[in-house]
């Protein structure tokens, strides 16, 4: 395992609480949580802030994911359950249900969005107008599914709890890394966000330990190939 240090570039303004963070087109997005202009654009260079995007009707909200292809927002409501879909640079609001509540969300090569249903232990993958294309139940054994994403060969990735696991099409886990939950280096403590690079390699917000896993998959089981601590002082 190699041990990094990671550096911080630069903090946004505090006071607001923030429930997602994506970036499109050089341009940093922040959802917070407001009754109104929820989400704050930023250059991604100076860090200014551009403008604010107004979401009508959005209450309580989990998460933010863009897609690059369709070059639009997607944002997880909880109260109304539903996912709310932005086309820019319009910001025109569509939406529409999940009918379970939506917590974290991602984007596939293929340009789907992945909802994560922790309640009820499903993944939702919908196409970008809100048809449905497939919907998978999770083992019993995955019990707090937080947030997926999609490899490359369409295998999906799930933290749960205090592992991170990789499962087959069927919702069973077919390997994970982390558990029971501690601070060592095969160990997680609440895994709650990921997310896949183009080689393939997952990165894991590894939250109580205040860290990032860098994760390689191999054909037998997972490794930890650098931990990157974040820290402020």
């Amino acid at each position: 395992m190699i041990v990094a240090v990671g550096r911080v570039l630069h903090a946004l303004p505090e006071g607001e609480d923030v429930f997602g963070v994506t970036s499109l087109d050089n341009l940093i997005y922040v959802l917070h949580c407001k009754s109104s202009q929820q989400i704050s654009v930023y250059d991604v260079d100076s860090y200014r802030l551009q403008r604010r995007i107004n979401v009508p009707r959005l209450e309580a909200m989990c998460d933010l994911a863009a897609c690059s292809y369709y070059h639009c927002l997607y944002i997880s409501g909880l109260t109304d359950k539903c996912v709310h879909r932005i086309a820019l640079p319009n910001d025109d609001v569509t939406s529409w249900p999940v009918n379970d509540e939506p917590d974290q969300l991602s984007v596939t090569d293929t340009h789907s969005v992945l909802v994560t249903c922790h309640q009820v232990r499903l993944i939702k993958e919908f196409n970008t107008d809100g048809k449905l294309l497939r919907e998978i139940q999770l083992s019993r054994d995955i019990a707090s599914p937080w947030h997926t994403v999609q490899l490359s060969n369409r295998q999906l990735v799930v933290c749960d709890g205090d592992r991170v696991c990789l499962i087959g099409s069927d919702g069973h886990v077919v390997k994970s890394y982390g558990g029971p939950k501690g601070s060592g280096s095969q160990q997680t403590n609440m895994p709650c966000h990921l997310a896949v690079d183009e080689n393939g390699f997952v990165f894991v917000v590894d939250l109580n330990n205040a860290r990032v896993l860098l994760l390689t998959v191999n054909d037998h089981m997972w490794t930890a190939g650098r931990v990157v601590i974040v820290s402020v002082d």
